[in-house]
């Protein structure tokens, strides 16, 4: 039968009240790992128009002893929260509600709490609960003997047990892997706090640490200053390290963590990070110190070794203007060049950190990015010259757009960058080929700035028996302001010495594909040849400019096809060329996928750009220098058992010898993943390379059992029989307890890493917090 009496729902209200407050214990545990994010989470509500649904066998209205007991099958659904219980009494007299017999209580959240028997007042001041167990959604549980709740404001249990591990499906009698005891557990709702008293934790059901009284914050509590789960590394110039974070609350959007480390070997480093938000982003300082005991345990005559007290500040701030304009910044400023990466601090453990301020913002139809840089190299040499070659940019900007509408049938789009950066240090290195030494200049000490609009047109025809066709004509123009040194006498290029010029580029072209669909009982595939043919004049100042940009060109199948192969916009492609190629892709029934893509360039008329030599020579030994190019492309596999095949290079266009060459094989199943690469890549003399460099790298995890792995990885270095980098690890991991240590061994050939090994481990017990000793990576299994 249903009722809907405003009385009686407003009494049962106190039964569904007092389970979703029972839950305050969890904090007992999940507050040590969880307590950084807002001040006070608002208390459950239900709304004053809620109404209360009640179905039952039996409905009793005993009007002498003036109680209501619903019996039977008993249901409650009132604003969002289900109870289910085999008898509920209210006792008008006393003021009390008592459910009996089977009690299951799911809030709104899907929070679930379980008990024999629950004892209230209506006004849910006081009250007891025996036999109670809770299951919240994130699979953790709490066991409690009984528990009361006294002068409204107090939920104190007896005999409470917590664990986040799921009971075993085959032998559920036995203790979780882990699991938190505790005597007496009171939660106060006024100070927002849960105390444990005679608390222990338990591993395999065995006792390990006990702890007379603890005192956390509640769930309501979101943010509160307090210490921190202590963090541990080990390193051979450092030695064992131990950190002690404190966390501190200043103002509702601003905290702090101040941690102190100390090294065995190196003595105490101090970090405090401040964190700031604001209503558009977040703005992090950080700043850290260390007056080193032993600096001599590094290598002698390194940045590391000759400096006592070493510092450094770390400012990182992003801004969400609007939902398309980002601002922000990235910057690092330390005492020497090596201080942050030998101590693994502000997250730049990258030989080079990038510091940049920006503005970007992305349209529909178009994207604006600009960006201020200056490189820091962060390595142990003494006089910090690599970093001093660095180019200083104030700003490079980059703006791109689409026209909505179409021009003549096709797209129009175009393209605009605004370059400007110094340089006090020349950057030249030598290249030693046939005992011929000749100089090349990575950058030129002085000023350069450049500016370069690009316009765009193409448009797609399909011709009748499937040809299509996409004629483009695209224009260019590029304006300089320089004040740069000139390169030395040795530089055998026609270098422009003015101070302002202009270059142009103009293009007409085609590109013709003819797709071809083959079909049988068991596959399909689909072949089609591209050509294109791009007319255009010759590069104009070739090598007599600034090559800031452009400096990086590889020439393979993913940029056959491209119209203008340069990688910047400080060199730009000229002459007329022809790319022809043929791309592949075949699938199977029995699930095997090939794909494949095979080609050549052409220099068709007109000076071949990359034949000409700039400050770096970069077209020189790419494969594009002659008329005829190099063969290039790019193969792979995937077959169904979870083995996949990828091969990719380019091979000489006269002898056939292979100038590049990258191939992977991997694997990747429920018990192993692995992947081996091989990549070649010919000398290049003319370029800087004068040796052929070969390295295979591996990496590889293996399931042992349910929940344990072995993983590891290296990287062999074959032409110097040097393992430069190689590392193994074990890890267990279930849905409550993470395990893990891994050794790393890395060799730097500069002799520029202060850390060569370091051993690392981490054990995790979810919602409780994670105790870590350096760095680990743990794999992924699908």
């Amino acid at each position: 039968m249903a009722v809907s009496n405003r009385k009686f729902a407003s009494n049962l209200r106190a039964t569904l009240l007092t389970g979703v407050a029972s839950l305050g214990i969890i904090a007992s545990a999940y507050q040590l790992a969880h307590a950084q994010t807002a001040d006070y989470a608002p208390e459950a509500n239900i709304p004053e128009d809620a109404k209360l649904l009640l179905t039952s066998k039996e409905l009793i209205y005993d009007r002498d002893n003036e109680k209501i007991v619903a019996v039977g099958g008993v249901q409650i659904n009132y604003g969002g929260y289900k109870l289910v219980a085999k008898r509920v009494e209210y006792d008008q007299k006393t003021g009390r509600m008592m459910a009996l017999g089977e009690i299951e209580l799911i809030e709104p959240s899907g929070n679930r709490l379980y008990a024999d028997k629950m004892d209230v007042t209506d006004d849910f001041a006081n009250g007891f609960i025996n036999s109670l167990r809770i299951e919240t959604t994130d699979n953790t549980r709490l066991v409690a003997l009984k528990g009361r709740r006294v002068n409204a404001d107090e939920m104190i249990l007896e005999k409470g047990v917590y664990t986040a591990c799921e009971p075993c499906k085959q032998h559920p009698e036995k203790p979780p892997l882990w699991q938190v005891k505790a005597e007496r557990v009171i939660q106060n709702g006024t100070t927002h706090t849960v105390r444990l008293e005679k608390a222990r934790f338990e591993l395999f059901g065995k006792p390990i640490a006990y702890i007379p009284v603890l005192e956390v914050p509640d769930p309501t509590v979101k943010r509160k200053s307090g210490f921190l789960f202590p963090k541990m590394s080990s390193s051979q110039n450092l030695g064992f390290g131990l950190t002690i974070p404190y966390y501190q609350t200043i103002t509702p959007h601003m905290d702090a963590t101040l941690a102190i480390t100390g090294y065995t070997s190196q003595g105490a480093l101090i970090n405090a990070e401040f964190r700031q938000q604001f209503k558009q982003g977040l703005h992090t300082l950080q700043i850290a110190g260390i007056d080193q005991m032993n600096p001599n345990k590094f290598t002698s005559n390194t940045s590391d070794a000759d400096n006592t007290q070493r510092y450094g500040v770390s400012s990182k701030a992003e801004f969400k203007i609007n939902p398309r304009w980002t601002f922000g910044w990235d910057a690092l400023l330390q005492s020497d060049n090596n201080f942050a990466r030998t101590y693994s601090l502000f997250n730049s453990d990258d030989p080079i950190h990038t510091n940049q301020i920006y503005l970007s913002g992305l349209g529909r139809r178009n994207s604006f990015d600009m960006r201020s840089f200056y490189f820091d190299v962060q390595d142990a040499t003494l006089s910090s010259a690599d970093e001093h070659k660095q180019a200083i940019v104030h700003p490079v900007t980059d703006y791109n757009y689409i026209h909505p509408q179409s021009v003549l049938g096709g797209q129009l789009s175009a393209t605009m960058n605004f370059t400007s950066l110094t340089r006090t240090t020349t950057d030249a290195y030598d290249v030693v080929n046939n005992r011929h030494v000749t100089e090349r200049f990575r950058g030129l000490a002085g000023s350069s700035n450049r500016f370069t609009t690009e316009m765009e047109w193409k448009r797609t025809f399909i011709v009748p028996g499937g040809l299509v066709l996409t004629p483009l004509l695209a224009a260019r123009g590029d304006g300089f302001h320089l004040d740069t040194n000139s390169p030395s006498s040795v530089y055998t290029g026609d270098y422009y010495t003015g101070t302002d010029t202009t270059r142009y580029m103009m293009t007409a072209g085609i590109e013709a594909r003819y797709p071809i669909l083959m079909t049988s009982a068991n596959s399909s595939h689909i072949f089609e040849p591209v050509l294109q043919v791009y007319a255009r004049p010759d590069e104009q100042l070739a090598g007599g400019l600034p090559n800031e940009d452009a400096q990086s060109l590889v020439f393979d199948a993913s940029t056959l096809f491209d119209r203008d192969k340069f990688s910047g916009f400080d060199r730009v492609e000229g002459g007329t060329r022809a790319n022809l190629g043929v791309r592949y892709t075949g699938t199977f029934d029995n699930g095997y996928t090939v794909r494949g893509v095979f080609g050549q360039s052409y220099q068709l008329a007109g000076e071949n750009s990359f034949a000409s030599p700039d400050l770096v020579n970069v077209g020189i030994n790419s494969g594009l220098e002659t008329t005829r190019s190099d063969y290039v492309g790019a193969a792979g596999v995937e077959i169904p058992n979870g083995l996949s095949l990828s091969l990719g290079g380019r091979v000489d266009q006269k002898s056939m010898k292979v100038q590049r060459a990258d191939s992977t094989v991997g694997y990747n199943s429920s018990w192993l993943q692995s992947e081996v690469t091989y990549s070649q890549i010919a000398a290049q003399p003319d370029y800087g390379f004068p040796t052929t460099s070969n390295e295979i790298q591996t990496t590889g995890a293996v399931k042992l059992k349910q929940n344990f792995a072995l993983y590891g990885s290296m990287t062999w270095d074959i032409d110097d029989n040097v393992i430069s980098r190689r590392g193994v690890g074990f890890a267990y991991d279930d849905t409550c307890t993470v395990f893990s240590i891994a050794f790393t061994q890395e060799r730097d050939i500069y002799d520029t890493s202060a850390n060569d090994w370091q051993i690392g481990a981490r054990l995790s017990f979810r919602t409780l917090g994670d105790i870590n000793v350096g760095e680990t990576t743990l794999p992924t299994f699908n």
